[in-house]
């Protein structure tokens, strides 16, 4: 792997592996930095090609298809951690991919996931490896009821996964099981799901975002309150968990933290995302600097500032294909909102179609002005 030994210079090329919306507002950093953007996608016209200067059209495992971003290309990013180890290793000796494909192998397994958490004495809920049917009850009698049974590879936004309450639950979840290796993990009784965004650069300069409070509907991210309404010494906990994870994977770029917040103040890690995160999207308005701008210098060795200031409350919530259109009749009747579409082409049911952010001097009128408009019921 080549080592950056200065920062990379504006007018260089940036690779995205990964053509979604993450990808796009990737690509948008990069153009106002004044680099150069290409991407490599499987699909025509996706969100980040539509603002990039160039787009391979190709599945993301074609190493051929690969070997030519990193010949185009200065430095090779990816905006989602599904992408394929083996095809990214094969062109390491002739690319620079800051973020490595340690993390990638990390977050893309849960039970690696789990390990890497516990090595570096970050807690989590409890839980137990699944290989067969017979493993279950053994797992339960320890861990209780409620547990979820979650897919090791692959899940998201709640899919690969399944929530146990009692023993009639057992006969579905089993359908998980023909999928491979489960996890089964403790119900962690949360008062709050909060996440943080950190950054690193490679050079061991890293830094934190403020601390968000995340709410979900069906398992897929509704709301983001920026900062969550939490005490002092929780915010110092889940910033001190952030570094240790960022400094143990000498990060480059962005990863987000996803974690559970009991009402005694316990603080339990549930997911690592190696990239920008959708309860980061805020930080483009709210924020000093976005979770983007931040991924862009990471992966470019520029340096970052030991902490990203909260210049103005906020509420980022989620647009999803069935509220895109009439979210639209928003922007005639709300001037402040600022509304971020990215550019599908088809407004499917659940999937992520858009975004707007409200800055704000008070978060539950906010709240309630969202509520009011009756579009997310």
């Amino acid at each position: 792997m080549i080592n950056l030994v200065k920062p990379l210079l504006p007018g260089s090329t940036i690779g995205i592996v990964g053509g979604g919306q993450l990808g796009r507002m990737m690509a948008i950093s990069a153009k106002e930095m004044g680099f150069k953007v290409g991407v490599l996608d499987p699909v025509s016209d996706c969100p980040a090609a539509q603002v990039a200067d160039w787009h391979i059209e190709s599945v993301y495992d074609d190493t051929f298809a690969l070997k030519e971003l990193a010949r185009r290309t200065d430095v090779i990013t990816y905006e989602f951690e599904n992408v394929s180890i083996e095809a990214l290793n094969a062109i390491l000796p002739m690319s620079f991919i800051p973020q490595g494909t340690d993390l990638l192998a990390i977050t893309q397994d849960r039970l690696l996931e789990k390990s890497f958490l516990e090595t570096n004495n970050i807690v989590i809920a409890p839980y137990a490896t699944i290989v067969s049917p017979t493993d279950i009850q053994d797992a339960i009698d320890g861990i209780g009821y409620p547990c979820v049974l979650k897919t090791t590879r692959g899940g998201y936004d709640g899919k690969g996964q399944y929530v146990l309450k009692s023993r009639a639950d057992l006969a579905p979840a089993m359908d998980l099981l023909r999928e491979g290796t489960c996890v089964l993990e403790a119900w962690i009784p949360f008062e709050k799901e909060i996440s943080i965004m950190v950054a690193g650069n490679g050079q061991g300069d890293f830094t934190t975002f403020p601390v968000v409070e995340n709410i979900h509907h069906n398992n897929i991210l509704h709301e983001t309150i920026a900062p969550a309404a939490i005490d002092q010494d929780v915010i110092e906990e889940a910033e001190r968990i952030a570094r240790v994870i960022a400094e143990a994977v000498s990060l480059s770029g962005v990863l987000g933290v996803e974690m559970f917040l009991t009402k005694t103040g316990g603080l339990y890690v549930n997911e690592l995302a190696p990239r920008p995160h959708n309860s980061g999207h805020y930080s483009i308005e709210a924020c000093s600097m976005s979770q983007f701008d931040a991924h862009i210098r990471g992966i470019c060795g520029w340096p970052l500032g030991e902490k990203v200031r909260l210049i103005s409350n906020a509420v980022m919530v989620k647009v999803l294909g069935e509220q895109l259109l009439e979210s639209y009749r928003l922007i005639e009747n709300k001037p402040d909102w600022q509304f971020h579409f990215y550019g599908k082409k088809q407004a499917k049911k659940g999937r992520k179609m858009g975004h707007i952010t409200i800055l704000t001097e008070d978060i539950q009128q906010t709240l309630e002005e969202i509520k009011q408009t009756n579009i997310w019921d």
